[in-house]
């Protein structure tokens, strides 16, 4: 899938951003993936993924002194290893249970139901069952997923709220005509007022914002979305 649909690296960058890590990006096309990424980097040849520690070099040259690390969740889950005091993972084991859980609850219940949405491959009802789930896993008064601090919980769903919002406010994806206008009046509704005031503090935050081009998202999915079934 193009890196401009998936953004998980989103996920990559809310974590080193909010653990106040330094870093540099490097942009792979994956319709024409160079072979320096696929031999060097990731085998399976899919983003996100991170070189660390070894000599600083050309991104395009990564040195086999560094360590290659791939899939996003576990990127998120090693940021917040290299940085443990920045309260990505919590120290508490119950909490990191806690953490752990919603991650995968969210890559389940939220994530899949809405790429499947996205491709036409699903109906919207499958997102908003997944939603009801995660809801009843936020805590009334937090403002976050788990616990009193911003986690790789909130990092991992974080970019795909974001999505979401796009499809319910423009109706763009490969579902028929005006189910995305119709997941977003659903939404709206009492019964996922918690969600989405969740939804809304993660969005405002100023790490989101500063990652978060709204804009380029919905100009490529009128691109990629051109044909749509009535």
């Amino acid at each position: 899938m193009p890196e401009q649909l998936t953004l998980y690296r989103h996920k990559i960058e809310l974590g080193l951003i909010e653990a106040n890590a330094p870093y540099k990006t490097y942009q792979v096309d994956l319709s024409n993936k160079p072979e320096w990424f696929v031999s060097k980097v990731n085998p399976v040849g899919q983003v996100p993924a991170v070189t660390y520690g070894g000599p600083d070099v050309n991104p395009e040259d990564p040195s086999p002194l560094s360590a290659k690390i791939a899939e996003s969740n576990v990127i998120l889950e090693f940021v917040a290893d290299l940085y443990p005091d920045s309260g990505l993972l919590p120290k508490d084991p119950v909490q990191r249970a806690n953490v752990h859980f919603f991650v995968n609850a969210a890559t389940k219940h939220v994530e899949e139901p809405y790429y499947a949405f996205l491709r036409g491959l699903g109906p919207y009802e499958n997102i908003l069952k997944g939603i009801e789930f995660v809801q009843g896993l936020l805590e009334d008064g937090r403002d976050f997923a788990v616990g009193d601090h911003y986690t790789i919980a909130d990092a991992c769903i974080t970019p795909h709220l974001a999505k979401l919002k796009i499809v319910t406010e423009t109706d763009l994806g490969k579902f028929p005509v005006g189910m995305g206008y119709k997941l977003g009046e659903e939404l709206k509704g009492p019964k996922f007022a918690k969600f989405m005031k969740y939804a809304e503090r993660m969005l405002e935050r100023p790490s989101m914002k500063q990652i978060n081009d709204e804009e380029s998202v919905i100009t490529y999915f009128r691109t990629i979305f051109a044909e749509r079934t009535q």
